[in-house]
């Protein structure tokens, strides 16, 4: 059976949501933003779409 629609887009946004911060940002702050929040693996947590 195939995914939603909508649910495939939500999918879709959470993987790219996955990515590092900018280079230029850890930068400009001296390294005080390195990581953030929304980071995840795909097997260590769920995605609660």
């Amino acid at each position: 059976m195939a995914e939603p629609h909508a649910r495939k887009l939500r999918y879709a946004r959470y993987a790219r949501q996955n990515k590092r911060v900018p280079l230029w940002v850890v930068v400009k702050t001296r390294r005080r933003v390195r990581d953030h929040p929304k980071r995840h693996h795909w097997r260590i947590s769920n995605a609660k779409i």
